[in-house]
């Protein structure tokens, strides 16, 4: 269970929000599918079995989706903040492959009519390769997804056993194969680190990955989040624990071999074709969050849903799924644009660390050190930089 939201202030009853910024001319879609048919032993994420989700049907789910669809319109509206369009979409989870295509399509039609779909608009969806079917994806694409995010997290068998996952490299191969004929444009998620991966197992991962001659690799440090399951195994000394340091070779390992396959890194775990939903949350552009727990960022505003899926569609019905918003200040902005835009290789711009107040010193030790670089009005993180990018953030901020 993903632990808990925010405390912010009441969602308005005028269902206005008031602008911290100016708005952007488009804005960005994530729509939360919160089912799964079981839960993987390190998951944090807002997401639920049927059996914990007592009277929320999932063949009934979008019709929920679909009526936030129409309240976000009504808000955004009233609050002067009308986009000219939808520049990004993203189907994620839980596990958006549970749909039925006519689902997904209704979902779009509705962001379709109520607010467009801007020039080249990138929909993706998120799919586990067990849940992945020829028939699904030909439904999906013909609804209009054009990108699809494949769960493969590894290619060893004793990995997939430790996360729990359902899947095989067959389901793998089989779901990446169906969406090349396809034509999607296609994403691999991997996930290094899980107890007992070896050196030799994340090399083998890496290299059957690139077999599929995928357009995007997202590869992500396994984090160990409390209360979950595998907390609890390391915990009692049943699995060992993460090696911070061989996840460090890893990283530098998968990041020279995805480079030399033409998957150039854009941030820390990113590379390939550049995600433009992605890239939307590291250059904090607008984008509203659909569904149980969804999180919204809209013109200096950050409000988040009732997270469990009943009491979302409670709440729905009674007038605003809502649960909480924070104003952003005009410091917490640039502290989120620094945070944000220094982990992908664009970086930021020099003025935003004289805006904050950085230590010139704390810059040029950074930079003497190899961990930043400059380009021109530009500074990023080396790639010797990338793993410390937090730190940095925190030290720069002190």
């Amino acid at each position: 269970m993903a632990g808990p939201l925010p405390i912010g202030e009441k969602w308005p009853e005028s269902n206005q929000l008031q602008p911290q910024n100016s708005a952007n001319e488009t804005f960005h879609v994530y729509v939360h599918v919160p089912f799964c048919t079981v839960r993987c032993g390190y998951c944090d994420f807002n997401t639920y079995t049927q059996q914990e989700m007592p009277g929320v049907a999932l063949a009934e789910f979008h019709l929920a989706l679909i009526e936030e669809i129409r309240f976000s319109k009504s808000v955004l509206d009233a609050s002067g903040l009308s986009p000219s369009g939808i520049s990004s979409i993203f189907f994620g989870g839980g596990t958006p492959s549970l749909f039925a295509s006519k689902q997904i399509k209704l979902i779009l039609d509705a962001l379709q009519s109520s607010f467009g779909f801007a020039p080249g608009c990138e929909i993706t969806m998120e799919a586990n390769p067990e849940s992945t079917t020829a028939e699904l994806l030909s439904g999906v694409r013909e609804a209009g997804v054009n990108r699809l995010s494949v769960g493969v997290q590894s290619y060893d068998p004793a990995v997939l056993k430790v996360l729990d996952r359902q899947h095989n490299a067959g389901n793998i191969n089989s779901a990446l194969g169906a969406a090349k004929s396809l034509d999607f444009r296609t994403s691999l998620d991997l996930i290094y680190g899980a107890p007992g991966e070896s050196y030799e197992s994340w090399q083998e991962t890496i290299s059957r990955s690139l077999e599929l001659q995928t357009d995007h690799v997202s590869a992500y440090s396994l984090i160990v989040e409390p209360g979950t399951k595998l907390a609890r195994q390391i915990s009692k000394g049943e699995l060992e624990a993460v090696n911070e340091d061989l996840n460090a070779d890893k990283y530098e390992w998968a990041t020279e071999q995805l480079e030399a396959a033409g998957l150039p890194w854009y941030e820390v775990s990113n590379f390939g074709e550049i995600a433009q939903h992605n890239l939307a949350y590291w250059q904090s552009k607008n984008w509203w969050g659909y569904g149980p727990g969804a999180h919204s960022h809209i013109a200096g505003n950050r409000f988040w849903n009732q997270k469990h899926p009943a009491r979302y569609q409670q709440a729905l019905e009674a007038g605003s799924p809502a649960a909480g918003l924070e104003r952003l200040s005009e410091r917490q902005q640039l502290e989120e644009s620094l945070m944000l835009g220094l982990r992908t290789k664009f970086g930021v711009p020099r003025k935003l660390l004289s805006q904050l107040d950085v230590d010139p010193l704390k810059v040029a030790e950074q930079l003497s050190l190899g961990y930043l670089s400059l380009h021109g009005d530009q500074i990023a993180v080396t790639k010797q930089g990338r793993l410390l990018v937090d730190r940095l953030v925190v030290d720069f901020l002190q």
